[in-house]
C-alpha cells in the first residue's frame, strides 16, 4: 500500500510541477476505451521515472487502435480482445509481420444495471437472450413488468466484439439497442435508466449494480480463480517484437512496479502476487 501511495503522490506532484521537461522520445498508444485509465495511469508514472519519454495515450476503441497500428500511426495499440484475421492482414501488407500481442492485464466483464433494479442475478443464457432480442421484458427474468432498454458499445469496441463472441455465441446482437462511445457514458445512462441495462469492465464501480453472472460475484477473488465466466486478458499490441523505447515501456508495465498499478486501477494482475493491496 506504501509503494501505491507513492505512486500517487508522484503522479499528483508531476501534475502540479511548473518545471518543464525537455522530451527526446515520443510513444503513441491508442485503441480500448477499456484499458484507457488503466494505460493513462501506466503512462504518468512512467513519464515520472523516465522524464527523457513522452507518451500520448487515446481511445476510441480497440478496432479504432487496430487501424492506426497497421497505418503506423501510432507505437502499441491497446486491445480488449485478440487481433482479428483482417487486421492482421492490414499488418502484413504494410509490414510484413502479423503483430506482436503482449498480455499486461486481465479484466472482467460486468453485467450494469440500476441499483434499484430487483434483479441483481442473470445466467449467460438469460444474458444472451436478452441481447439477442429473444427476451424483452424483466419481468420474463424475475424483474418488474417493465420493457428492456439494451444499451451497447460501439461495433469498433473490443468489449462489444468480446461480448457478441463470448455471449452471444457469434449470433447478432437485437436491432432495439442503443449504442453509446465509451462505457462512462453507457454507465451514466443506466444510473438514469432503472429499465437500462449494459456491459463493460468491472473495473468501472460506480453507481450501478455488478450482476452475479450464473451465481457467481463478480470479484477479484472470482476473476483470479477462474470461477466468474466473464474474464479477459488486455493486450498491448506492436507490429513486430518491441524494440527500443516501446519494448522499455512494455518490460516496465510487465514488472511488479507496473503490475501494481494494475491493482490499484482496479483490474488484475497478470500473475498473482501475494504482496498486491
Amino acid at each position: 500500500m506504501q509503494k501505491i501511495i507513492l505512486i500517487i503522490l508522484a503522479v499528483l506532484n508531476f501534475g502540479c510541477s511548473s518545471v518543464s521537461l525537455q522530451k527526446s522520445t515520443r510513444l503513441r498508444i491508442k485503441g480500448s476505451d477499456t484499458m484507457l485509465p488503466l494505460v493513462r495511469f501506466w503512462a504518468e508514472v512512467y513519464m515520472i521515472e523516465n522524464p527523457t519519454v513522452s507518451i500520448y495515450v487515446e481511445g476510441g476503441g480497440t478496432a479504432t487502435g487496430m487501424q492506426a497500428l497497421a497505418r503506423g500511426d501510432i507505437d502499441i495499440c491497446m486491445a480488449s480482445r485478440t487481433i482479428l484475421p483482417k487486421e492482421a492482414q492490414q499488418i502484413v501488407n504494410r509490414f510484413g509481420t502479423v503483430g506482436v500481442a503482449t498480455r499486461v492485464a486481465k479484466d472482467a466483464l460486468s453485467i450494469y444495471v440500476h441499483p434499484g433494479n430487483p434483479v441483481k442475478n442473470l445466467t449467460i443464457e438469460q444474458v444472451r437472450d436478452i441481447y439477442s432480442g429473444a427476451i424483452r421484458s424483466w419481468a420474463s427474468v424475475g424483474g418488474d413488468d417493465a420493457p428492456i432498454q439494451l444499451l451497447n458499445r460501439l461495433p469498433t469496441s473490443g468489449t462489444f466484439a468480446y461480448f457478441q463472441e463470448h455471449v452471444l455465441e457469434g449470433g447478432a446482437y437485437s436491432t432495439s439497442g442503443t449504442a453509446l462511445p465509451t462505457t462512462k457514458a453507457l454507465i451514466e445512462t443506466i444510473a438514469r435508466n432503472e429499465d437500462a441495462i449494459g456491459y463493460g469492465g468491472m473495473a468501472f464501480e460506480t453507481d450501478v449494480y455488478h450482476c452475479d453472472i450464473n451465481g457467481v460475484e463478480p470479484s477479484r477473488e472470482n476473476v483470479l480463480n477462474d470461477s466468474y465466466p466473464l474474464s479477459r486478458y488486455l493486450y498491448l499490441y506492436t507490429v513486430d517484437n518491441p524494440q527500443g523505447k516501446t519494448r522499455d515501456f512494455i518490460n516496465w508495465v510487465l514488472s511488479e512496479h507496473g503490475q501494481d498499478i494494475v491493482k490499484w486501477v482496479g483490474y488484475f494482475p497478470i500473475w498473482q502476487n501475494e504482496s498486491l493491496p
